[in-house]
């Protein structure tokens, strides 16, 4: 993290209420920052609202009661044309399982984040092979998923939430389908991106994931807390 950087995410009193007969929370209370060029870690075990956090940081979901401001805008105040462009623009997504298409290309999966957020056309297809490059992927462009490990298909995933230059990279569990070995050099990738100046938040269970952050806080029952 840069010396005095700004707040690029703030939560206040957030909270996240399903149902009413009773009320089930899957947030209370949520109070954090990340800081532009953070790598934030959220540890905690299945069902602790971890996932529920992301979502609503994604802008994928909404908060029951509190503030969620994001570089400086109320999330709260913005309608859904315009939390969705929020969402295309400012967010890539790296998730447990890799969500690639079957049936295209390394390359073309890489490129459909474009038509998701109706980016220029013009290069698309050169810009997708240099951030395949970026992730150390150039050289299985033209390959199916198929034909890719299990690290590699996360690569592809990451490059594609890399493609629209996000201010923000969220990840879900990002290394839970990899084993030891891949997860490293996933993680690794992560630490250069890092590195570059990429704001990440990663949602994890495992303490060692955990441990890459550049600051780590806890989740459980809903409720956040600093790790020291």
């Amino acid at each position: 993290m840069t010396a005095g950087s700004e707040a690029i995410i703030e939560l206040a009193g957030l909270a996240r209420r399903f149902g009413e007969n009773p009320p089930v929370y899957a947030l209370r209370d949520v109070h954090l920052e990340v800081r532009a060029g953070e790598w934030v870690a959220v540890l905690g075990p299945s069902g602790s609202g971890k996932s529920t956090l992301l979502n609503i940081l994604g802008c994928l979901d909404h908060p029951t009661q509190g503030t969620y401001r994001f570089d400086g805008t109320d999330v709260s105040e913005l309608d859904d044309r315009r939390r969705a462009w929020m969402r295309s623009t400012s967010f890539g997504f790296v998730f447990q399982s890799f969500h690639l298409l079957s049936h295209r290309t390394v390359v073309e999966n890489v490129m459909m984040a474009e038509i998701y957020r109706r980016g220029d056309r013009a290069d698309r297809r050169e810009r997708a092979l240099q951030t395949l490059e970026r992730v150390g992927l150039g050289h299985r462009s033209d390959y199916l998923p198929s034909r890719l490990s299990g690290g590699e298909r996360q690569r592809a995933a990451i490059a594609r939430a890399l493609l629209g230059e996000p201010r923000v990279l969220l990840c879900d569990e990002p290394t839970g389908n990899l084993d030891s070995a891949t997860a490293a050099a996933v993680l690794q990738l992560f630490e250069r991106l890092h590195d570059d100046g990429l704001t990440i938040v990663m949602i994890t269970h495992d303490q060692e994931v955990a441990s890459h952050a550049s600051r780590r806080v806890s989740i459980v029952d809903g409720v956040l807390g600093e790790v020291v």
